[in-house]
């Protein structure tokens, strides 16, 4: 679980620093923006590529239970899930969802994480999904602390830009359901 954790350090780390506004933007000033950003990508690369590496080792160890979700659990995760897709997608596609969530992909990331607690009791599983859902409800705090209220800006944003938004993550989400999770995770979600 080393990597696992080094690799949570790295990558929640590159993406907590603007929490703390003064030492990043010493940073930006130090390095100049190119470097920083450069620097903030390969650190972040790193991070996932050890997560992955670490979490992948922890599931073929064996898991190690810390307590065992029932199995209806998984249709209440299928169903938590259904918003996360749309969520990220409107990030960029400006409109009323990412108006009313304000900062999209930290409430999806929210989302993803709770959900994927309640399914997993493996102690790998509970500090991944942990992590991330401690990072994302840290981050949105300080957002708001900072005055970053996210949303839209006035005259930005179309209903065209929802449509977009649902239908394409809706198609996201049945690509997972079908077999996008099986190929990239592992994991099958449908049974079968």
């Amino acid at each position: 679980m080393a990597y696992l954790v080094l690799g949570l350090v790295l990558f929640l780390g590159a993406h907590s620093l603007p929490m703390f506004a003064a030492a990043e933007s010493g940073l930006r000033t130090r390095l100049g923006e190119g470097p920083f950003k450069g620097i903030h990508s390969l650190i972040s690369a790193v991070g996932i590529v050890l997560i992955v590496i670490g979490y992948g080792q922890a599931r073929a160890a064996g898991p190690a239970l810390l307590y065992d979700p029932p199995v209806w659990m998984a249709h209440l995760v299928m169903l938590l899930m259904l918003p996360v897709f749309v969520l990220i997608l409107s990030t960029y596609l400006p409109g009323r969802i990412k108006a009313a969530a304000k900062h999209p992909t930290i409430l999806a990331v929210k989302i993803w994480a709770f959900a994927h607690l309640l399914a997993n009791g493996d102690a790998a599983s509970v500090l991944l999904f942990g992590a991330f859902l401690g990072w994302a409800v840290a981050d949105r705090i300080s957002l708001k602390r900072r005055g970053k209220l996210g949303g839209v800006a006035p005259g930005e944003g179309s209903p065209k830009n929802d449509i977009t938004a649902i239908v394409g993550g809706l198609a996201v989400y049945a690509l997972f359901v079908w077999q996008l999770h099986s190929w990239l995770i592992g994991v099958p979600i449908l049974q079968g």
